[in-house]
């Protein structure tokens, strides 16, 4: 079988279309002249290796030669895994979006030769149906409007561009009113019943839920506090979550969290995880304890690989079909699982005969979400585990090995923040061990690379890498209880600080997502705006706050301000988008410190203890081992090193010493 050029790619999307008869290029120079050199268009196709139509779309027509022999004729095809490249992703989806279209992959765009854009969509069926029409149609028409229309194409071109580079608004104050503001009205957009935004498809919404979860602490308002709880226990229990396997889908299709799109996805589940500690805090309610667990289970079970690392998704589809590979029948549960505890299980996890997908079974336990007793939960571990057994003999679905480093930093933050709450050491191994994996495999020569699979590293990096990995080695700075250990970790968040202010600093304030040496693009990115991860201006502001925090460094506050700043007249237009900015903005305005002093002489826990029952996404515990140094807050203070003390600080000083789990629930 010949293959095209994407036979050499690093990414497992890329090379699940090397055998396609379209001569696929990389996003290169290379395909950008060969563009011009030939006078044809590019066909930019941008998508993901978990990405059900991706799939639908390349076998209708990608892998069809009379569709193929269209496309290589007439254009130039570069094929982009929106995972290795968002900053591609983010630029064109900017464009169809200017289009007046809605947006999603597989991303299918029309480009000149000199790579700007003029026209596009998302999938496009073989053949017209549904009032779409069929690519071969739409590939012959662009083909002869470039040739016969260039006055069109221009006139597209021009507002396209000049859209994309319309200057950035005037940085000004972003007041902390607007958490408020915004915080209640996406709690009035809330779904009072499901939890989650109103209407389907329902997504988890990561930066939305920790807005209104942020805002109920602020205010202490009991309405916001319960719903961000309800949407927690409504994932935890829905069909969106594998109840077989652990671990979160991408989404549910429906209003109810039933059916899910069954791809999983890196990044929702290191959010899940965050958001399960706080609400296990927050409540003390088994459920979401027993969640953290099986999500790292299924972490470090299917997705961990052998160098320390943590692969991107799991695909929705496995031997063509999606979730074939996660539903049941009725029959084959009956088969399976123990006779005694068979009605148990079918009424807890909503088991019939008919089913509740197309004839197929998605455990759930939304009639069921309460615990049982123990011995009744016991049982239902035991039917679990014979279910993992025996789907494990099923052909699995695709797994995105690539490594990409912000994913990875967003899970050391989780997995550190639950450790705090769960004994279970290999939590903060895998979190230190990812850690290292970036720092020896992705960090070379002062330089962090994006995306690494199999040795083979991606010459890219963006801000989001640089901000996630700043608060990853800050995350594993301030749990730290040997000090050289954790002066190394402070040491390298720096670093990665230091060469995002060098490399992606805008003059208006923020960061470019992309280097200031990236050279193969029309433009360098330059927004806040959420997508499914929280946007990496936000990121960044964080990591600038908390270094702030844990410091005393006022540049790296006047940073985090300036980031903030910039985007203030953003906030107001898009709440919803720009949730991740106002969580940043939180921490900056509200944040705790509470600093434990550990003595040489006592035991610490009872202390910790009382800190980790304190949900508050704003609080910073920060681990002062035995002999270190007193911090800059505490010179004025006296303390005692033979026990262990606590000191509350904010932004206007610090409390006295807690010496007693008492005390330190009366200071904070």
């Amino acid at each position: 079988m010949s293959r095209n050029r994407l036979t050499n790619a690093s990414s497992p999307y890329l090379l699940q279309h090397q055998n396609n008869p379209v001569h696929w290029w990389e996003w290169s120079k290379e395909a950008l002249e060969e563009a011009q050199k030939t006078n044809k268009p590019i066909l930019l196709s941008v998508g993901y290796s978990a990405c059900h139509w991706c799939h639908v779309m390349a076998h209708e027509s990608f892998e069809d030669e009379a569709t193929a022999a269209l496309m290589n004729e007439h254009f130039v095809n570069i094929k982009v895994d929106r995972e290795e490249r968002p900053d591609i992703d983010q630029i064109y989806m900017q464009a169809l979006h200017m289009l007046g279209q809605q947006g999603g992959w597989p991303l299918t765009m029309f480009l000149t030769p000199e790579g700007d854009p003029f026209w596009g969509g998302t999938y496009f069926p073989k053949e017209a149906r549904h009032g779409s029409p069929a690519f071969k149609d739409i590939l012959t028409a662009i083909s002869q409007s470039f040739i016969a229309d260039r006055d069109t194409i221009e006139e597209n071109r021009q507002a396209i561009s000049q859209a994309l580079n319309k200057p950035p608004t005037e940085a000004s104050p972003l007041s902390s009113f607007l958490i408020t503001a915004a915080g209640k009205q996406l709690f009035n957009m809330q779904d009072d019943v499901e939890g989650g935004m109103k209407g389907a498809p329902k997504f988890p919404q990561a930066s939305v839920q920790e807005l209104i979860f942020r805002t109920s602490k602020a205010q202490k308002n009991t309405f916001m506090r319960d719903q961000f709880l309800k949407t927690t226990a409504a994932i935890s229990q829905g069909g969106i979550y594998d109840h077989v396997g652990g671990g979160l889908a991408r989404y549910a299709v429906d209003s109810i969290w039933l059916v899910p799109h069954f791809e999983k996805m890196l990044y929702d589940n290191a959010q899940f995880i965050e958001h399960l500690s706080w609400a296990y805090q927050e409540t003390g309610d088994e459920l979401f304890h027993i969640r953290i667990q099986e999500v790292v289970d299924w972490l470090e079970r299917d997705m961990k690989l052998p160098e320390g690392g943590f692969a991107s998704s799991m695909d929705a589809d496995s031997e063509g079909v999606e979730g074939k590979y996660y539903v049941w029948s009725y029959d084959e549960l009956k088969s399976l699982l123990p006779a005694e505890h068979f009605d148990l299980f079918i009424t807890t996890y909503d088991v019939t005969p008919d089913g509740n997908w197309e004839g197929k079974v998605i455990l759930n336990r939304r009639h069921s979400p309460a615990l049982l007793n123990a011995a009744e939960e016991e049982a239902l571990a035991t039917c679990r585990a014979i279910l993992l057994e025996h789907r494990a003999t099923r052909i699995p679905p695709h797994k995105d090995d690539k490594v990409l480093a912000d994913w990875n930093a967003m899970l050391i933050c989780a997995l550190v923040k639950a450790n705090a709450l769960v004994s279970r050491e290999s939590m903060r191994t895998s979190a230190k061990a990812a850690f290292a994996f970036i720092t020896e495999h992705m960090f070379v020569d002062g330089k962090l690379s994006h995306s690494w699979r199999q040795g083979q590293r991606l010459e890219v990096g963006f801000a989001s890498d640089y901000a996630w990995a700043a608060r990853a080695a800050l995350a594993l700075y301030r749990s730290e209880p040997n000090p050289s250990e954790k002066q190394n970790y402070l040491r390298q968040a720096e670093e990665f600080l230091s060469i995002l202010k060098e490399r992606f600093t805008h003059s208006n304030g923020g960061f470019y997502m992309t280097d200031k040496d990236a050279d193969d693009l029309i433009l360098r990115p330059y927004h806040a705006y959420d997508e499914a991860t929280p946007n990496y201006n936000a990121v960044a502001a964080l990591a600038f706050s908390e270094h702030w925090i844990l410091t005393g460094d006022a540049s790296s506050r006047d940073v985090a301000d300036g980031t903030l700043n910039a985007f203030a007249a953003d906030v107001p237009n898009n709440i919803f988008g720009t949730a991740s900015l106002l969580t940043a903005l939180d921490t900056r305005t509200r944040f705790k410190k509470a600093l434990v002093v550990l003595g040489t002489g006592s035991d610490s826990n009872p202390m910790m203890q009382a800190l980790h029952s304190q949900a508050d996404p704003a609080l910073y515990v920060d681990v002062i081992p035995a002999g270190s140094s007193k911090p800059v807050e505490l010179e004025n203070s006296s303390w005692n090193t033979d026990e262990t003390t606590v000191f509350i600080c904010s932004e206007k000083g610090c409390s006295l010493p807690a010496t007693t789990p008492e005390q330190v629930k009366d200071q904070i």
